[in-house]
């Protein structure tokens, strides 16, 4: 049998289990002469010998036809990947062609391949280098390991969670060590589902890498459409290939659209036993309520500054790099709350780290590139703020502006500043960051500095922060915002003020009042302490505590009254958490915390006793008159009326 094809000029002839031969084009000349595409000179292409079978089905009437390569011709086994399946121009798509069996040996001259980094293994960042492998190195979510330990203990496991927080915090990684802890089999291959995963068996090596396949990570936000929720749905059907759970990893969960929601609900309220959702996203808000309440849900906390620089001092230590502690300090509060964003940092400031000082990364180099003021000159400029130094305010502040200080960031650590001596001021533990002299400068202006001034400093700051944001002129911006805190500093504060005019004196205090030694922290306090129990009363009345200012004239009885201290007897029942709501209430209707306690000892009677007792003292003397006794022996059965004080009726046998 021979297969004849011809394509215009091109022609072949073909036998079965024969190779066929490629004619190169001619064409005809004006004078009937024949021209050959290749010239003298020129070499024909060569192809690769193939052989044509029949075919053992057909389609309708035609039989398919298979093209072969042919073995005897090894040199042209191997397919060029560059040339399209239909660069013969036969108008077939032609099948890839399987390898030979034995590749030909490498000619000498051809050097071998080289890897492209001739260096070594590619550089890992810390924050891929360090990523969490174990849940004894997922710092800052105690919380959550207990309850998956507990869970897996007692098997007790959920068909789905969800990962939520801030960017950084563990999520995917938590995602993946769940994954290892439900897939374990441990080192002799005999092991379940357990809270600290052997890291070294088939499941958990190939987890790690990414590799498994019964661990399918899916990242939400390029696969939003119904379309990728469908594919999930019909493979949860299928058991787990080598794993012990079908594992589902969702990223950014709350990226996929209302219909794959909707389409997800059912399986995911009843999927096979053998599969199991995690879910992780940054905002859960956008997650449906149909969807949060199918799964367990965690909330990861953001990771606290001290625990975040312990965490970068071990690794420093780990890379074999020096680092400040101030410097770890400064990398951690830039990282708020985030590993991941705390680890680039790091990376830069290792990178950024002069290498003539043998690589250490300190603190003043850390500043330098976050862009961020030094610490002593933003206190040097808030102690001329307090002095009320306006030229030297004026002065420093361009000084930190040549040394390449932005005005905003100038303002950030101004608000930094009063919000540390503001902690400081109730009692809060000291920034671990500060040195000897510093806290002592600390804890010396908030001694200097009541409540009312330390608010007043932040919100002004707070205002002129943003009056610098919008700004043509920054620097102009902050110069004047600057000049209006000083000369705040020396107007009274709003309750003296109000104390003041009360009295009919509008003397203005000394430039001094507000900012030295003898600010008048105790005559402000005493301005916004009520005088008595009933003063305290009204002002809660006025702030909106009906509820609470009703609940004390009845049934509490007095034992002692010296704000902030405040100590009671109860003459009835009263709502449950009174005490709280009434250390809040108190708090905020006279900006000090009060000392609230229920104690033994002699009470005065409840503001409704004193009432009523006064109301029966009252009665007594009327029914006593000699007017009254008259009326009512005149007239049996009348009655005693009161209505104008407490609209109360009183008969005679009461």
């Amino acid at each position: 049998m021979f297969l004849h094809l011809h394509f215009g000029n091109v022609a072949a002839i073909c036998g079965v289990g024969v190779g066929w031969t490629w004619h190169s084009p001619t064409w005809s000349g004006p004078d009937g002469s024949s021209h050959n595409e290749f010239a003298a000179g020129h070499s024909a292409p060569t192809f690769p010998r193939v052989s044509v079978e029949k075919a053992s089905t057909k389609v309708g009437d035609r039989p398919i036809v298979t093209m072969m390569p042919d073995s005897n011709r090894p040199e042209f086994a191997e397919r060029d990947p560059d040339m399209p399946d239909d660069a013969l121009g036969l108008g077939l798509d032609l099948p890839p062609v399987a390898p030979p069996t034995a590749p030909a040996a490498p000619t000498p001259s051809a050097p071998a391949s080289a890897p492209a980094n001739s260096g070594g293994a590619a550089y890992r960042v810390l924050a891929r280098k360090y990523r969490p492998q174990t849940f004894a190195e997922l710092i800052g979510q105690d919380a959550m390991v207990q309850t998956l330990g507990n869970a897996i203990k007692r098997d007790r496991l959920a068909h789905a969670f969800l990962m939520t927080g801030v960017r950084g915090v563990g999520k995917t990684s938590t995602a993946r060590l769940i994954a290892k802890a439900l897939n374990c089999i441990g080192v002799d291959g005999q092991g379940g589902p357990t809270i600290d995963p052997c890291g070294t068996c088939e499941p958990c090596v190939a987890i790690a890498e990414g590799r498994h396949i019964d661990v399918i990570e899916m990242d939400a936000a390029s696969n939003t459409g119904i379309d990728d929720i469908r594919e999930i749905i019909e493979a949860v059907r299928y058991s787990a290939v080598s794993a012990r759970y079908k594992i589902y990893i969702i990223d950014e969960v709350h990226m996929l659209s209302k219909n794959a929601f909707n389409a997800l609900l059912k399986t995911l309220e009843e999927p096979p036993g053998h599969v199991k959702f995690l879910f992780a996203t940054t905002e859960v808000n956008k997650v449906p309520i149909t969807v949060l309440s199918r799964c367990q849900r965690f909330d990861l906390k953001r990771i606290s500054t001290a625990k975040l620089a312990d965490h970068f001092a071990d690794i420093a230590a780990k890379e074999h790099v020096e680092a400040e502690v101030e410097a770890l300090t400064l990398v951690a509060q830039a990282a708020e709350g985030s590993v991941r964003d705390g680890l680039s940092i790091l990376d830069q400031a290792i990178a950024h780290a002069d290498m003539e000082g043998d690589g250490k990364v300190t603190a003043a180099q850390v500043r330098d590139m976050l862009g961020l003021s030094d610490r002593g000159a933003i206190r040097r400029l808030f102690g001329l703020i307090l002095a009320g130094d306006a030229q030297g305010m004026l002065a420093e502040a361009r000084s930190q502006y040549n040394l390449g200080v932005e005005p905003l960031a100038m303002f950030a650590g101004l608000l930094s500043e009063v919000h540390r001596l503001t902690l400081a001021k109730v009692g809060a533990p000291r920034d671990g960051a500060l040195d000897a002299d510093a806290a002592a400068l600390v804890e010396e202006h908030a001694d200097r500095l009541s409540f009312p001034d330390l608010h007043r400093l932040w919100q002004l700051l707070l205002k002129g922060q943003e009056e610098v944001a919008r700004a043509s002129v920054p620097l102009d911006a902050a110069d004047m915002a600057l000049l209006r805190v000083i000369h705040a500093a020396t107007l009274p504060d709003p309750g003296e003020l109000a104390k003041m005019i009360g009295q009919g004196s509008f003397a203005a205090p000394p430039a001094s009042a507000a900012t030295g030694p003898s600010a008048p922290q105790s005559a402000t306090v005493q301005t916004l302490m009520p005088t008595d129990f009933h003063a305290l009363l009204d002002r809660l009345a006025r702030e909106g505590f009906v509820s609470l200012e009703m609940t004390l004239r009845d049934v509490v009885r007095l034992v002692e009254y010296a704000p902030p201290v405040l100590a009671y007897q109860l003459a009835g029942p009263v709502a449950p958490g009174f005490v709280a709501e009434l250390r809040d209430a108190l708090a905020k209707v006279t900006g000090t915390r009060w000392d609230v306690e229920e104690r033994a000892g002699e009470a005065a009677p409840s503001l409704l006793e004193q009432e009523q007792a006064k109301a029966d003292a009252e009665k007594r003397i009327i029914l006593e008159s000699p007017l009254v006794k008259a009326a009512f022996a005149a007239f049996p059965e009348a009655e005693l009326l009161d209505s104008d004080a407490h609209d109360m009726k009183w008969s005679k046998s009461a």
